[in-house]
C-alpha cells in the first residue's frame, strides 16, 4: 500500500527574516547612469542592432518583453530594468518565482539570497516569514482575480517597506506593466510556509500564463529577450506562441534575442543544428530556433548586456 498521507507543514519552525544569514545586499545594485561594462567592437555592433529593433518596435507600437531569471535580480540589475520601464521599452515581464523572492526580499530589509548549502544542513532553508508575506498577497489577490506579479507587486508598490523604489514588481505594477510569473509547485520557498495556499498560487499563475498569451498575440513586429532563462522562458513562450498562431496565423515577424554565458559557436540564423552538432543539445536555443521569426543568441554576462543596451536606449 501506497502511503498517501501528506506532510505537515504546521509542524515546521518558521523564522523571521531578519534571523538569516544573507549573502547579498543593496550594494549589488548597478548604477543604471555609471559607464557599463567594456565591449569588444563586434559586441558593441550588435548591441546598436538590438537597440535599433527595440526602438522600431517601440514606433510600431509592438511589445517589447523581457523574460528572465533569479540571476539579473541577484547580479543588481534592477534599477537598470526600472530605467527601462520608465523609458517606454518595456510592455511585459516573464519571471519565476525565485525573481519575486529576491525582489520582494532587497525591498523589505535590502538583503536576500540566503546560504543553500548551510541552512539544507540545519533544516532551515526556506524557512522563513517571506513565504507568509508573498501567500497571503496571492491570497488576497485571488479574491480579487489579479496575477501573480501584479498581486506581489501591489503588496510593495502599497507598502512602507524602506526600498520598495528598487522593487522590479513594485514599479511595474505603479506604472501598469504586466508581470507574469511563470510557477511550479514545490520549487520555491515560499511553497513552504503552513499558510501558503496552492490554490491561490494556481489562479494567480493561471491568470498570468494569459495575459502573457495576449501579450505575446500582439508581437508582430516586436522584441522578445530571454536573459538567463534556460527553462522557464522558452518553454512558456512556445505555448504562448502557438496559442497565439493558432488565432493569429499571420504572426511570424519578431526578433528573439536570448542572452546567456553558456559557450556555442552554431550559427541560429541557419536554423536547428544536426543532432551529432553539441548545439543541439542547448535546449534552450533548439527551442527558440523552432518557432519562426529571427533567433539570436548573444553570449555576455547579463549584466554587460542590459546595462549596455540601457546606454544604448537612453541616448
Amino acid at each position: 500500500m501506497f502511503n498517501l498521507r501528506m506532510f505537515d507543514r504546521n509542524k515546521l519552525k518558521i523564522r523571521p527574516l531578519h534571523e538569516r544569514e544573507s549573502k547579498s545586499d543593496l550594494s549589488i545594485l548597478i548604477n543604471p547612469n555609471s559607464d557599463p561594462p567594456k565591449l569588444t567592437d563586434s559586441e558593441k555592433s550588435k548591441l546598436k542592432q538590438i537597440a535599433d529593433s527595440v526602438r522600431k518596435a517601440k514606433q510600431r507600437q509592438a511589445p517589447v518583453v523581457y523574460a528572465f531569471g533569479a540571476h539579473l535580480i541577484k547580479n543588481g540589475a534592477s534599477r537598470i530594468l526600472i530605467e527601462l520601464m520608465k523609458l517606454g521599452y518595456v510592455q511585459h515581464i516573464l519571471s519565476n518565482e525565485a525573481v519575486i523572492i529576491h525582489d520582494w526580499e532587497l525591498a523589505f530589509q535590502g538583503r536576500t539570497e540566503e546560504d543553500v548549502r548551510r541552512y539544507v544542513a540545519e533544516g532551515q532553508f526556506g524557512l522563513w516569514e517571506t513565504g507568509e508575506h508573498i501567500g497571503n498577497a496571492l491570497k488576497q489577490g485571488a479574491l480579487e482575480n489579479l496575477g501573480y506579479g501584479e498581486s506581489i507587486g501591489r503588496l510593495i508598490s502599497e507598502s512602507s517597506y524602506p526600498n520598495k523604489d528598487i522593487s522590479v514588481a513594485g514599479e511595474a505594477y505603479r506604472l501598469g506593466i504586466p508581470f507574469s510569473v511563470g510557477v511550479t509547485l514545490g520549487q520555491n520557498i515560499s511553497h513552504t510556509h503552513p499558510n501558503f495556499d496552492f490554490t491561490s498560487l494556481g489562479k494567480a499563475g493561471g491568470i498570468d500564463f494569459l495575459r502573457f498569451v495576449k501579450t505575446i498575440s500582439n508581437l508582430q513586429g516586436g522584441v522578445y529577450f530571454s536573459i538567463g532563462s534556460a527553462v522557464l522562458s522558452p518553454q512558456i513562450f512556445e505555448k504562448a506562441l502557438s496559442m497565439a498562431k493558432n488565432t493569429n496565423p499571420d504572426l511570424n515577424n519578431y526578433n528573439i534575442y536570448v542572452n546567456d554565458i553558456q559557450p556555442g559557436t552554431w550559427d541560429w540564423l541557419q536554423g536547428e543544428p544536426p543532432k551529432d552538432n553539441p548545439a543541439y543539445y542547448l535546449r534552450f536555443m533548439k527551442t527558440f530556433a523552432r518557432i519562426g521569426g529571427k533567433s539570436e543568441y548573444i553570449i555576455m554576462d547579463n549584466r554587460a548586456f542590459l546595462h549596455n543596451l540601457y546606454c544604448l536606449l537612453d541616448e
